[in-house]
């Protein structure tokens, strides 16, 4: 499932009485999720199913109103509420801002050449991004900031880091 989709947020509330949802996103930009066709809500764990969309309007960068096939009405959202959402990986990078940390999700964390692990998720805080990964079967924080951070190859989809001494070995002792 990390593969393939990307999880983008949660459906928040219903939105007037015709069905509609509010889509609550970490994608970083004010969208209407152009071309995307299909959100895939997770019913139950790990299990994504496809809803298509209707009708989508931007209402502000982490928010979107969003009308999905088969929920007419403010009682078909009811089971919806609070599931979270995923796009297919295409739709995500299509509509993610190249300069979003959201969109190094997917990318090889790499440090002095040495492969530490795949973003799984960004976390992002008032004053600090982390990256989560798993790093020798522990899942790791890892903090991303100007003092960290050496370099991003986009076109190898890549990131490299100067992590703290120590940092890693917290993760597996």
């Amino acid at each position: 499932m990390q593969h393939e989709h990307i999880h983008i947020g949660k459906i928040a509330a219903s939105f007037g009485v015709a069905g509609e949802i509010i889509l609550v996103h970490s994608l970083q930009t004010k969208t209407a999720l152009p071309k995307v066709t299909v959100l895939f809500v997770e019913t139950t764990k790990d299990k994504l199913v496809p809803f298509f969309i209707t009708k989508a309007k931007a209402k502000s960068t982490t928010e979107t109103i969003v009308s999905l096939e088969g929920v007419p009405t403010k009682e078909a959202v009811k089971p919806l509420l609070q599931k979270q959402v995923w796009l297919t990986d295409a739709d995500f990078r299509r509509i993610t801002p190249k300069n979003a940390a959201i969109g190094f999700i997917g990318f090889t964390v790499l440090e002095e050449e040495k492969v530490l692990g795949q973003v799984e998720a960004v976390i992002e805080q008032p004053h600090q991004i982390l990256l989560q990964i798993t790093y020798q079967g522990h899942e790791a924080l890892l903090p991303l900031h100007e003092e960290t951070l050496i370099a991003v190859n986009h076109a190898a989809k890549t990131i490299e880091l100067s992590l703290p001494d120590g940092l890693l070995e917290l993760y597996t002792s």
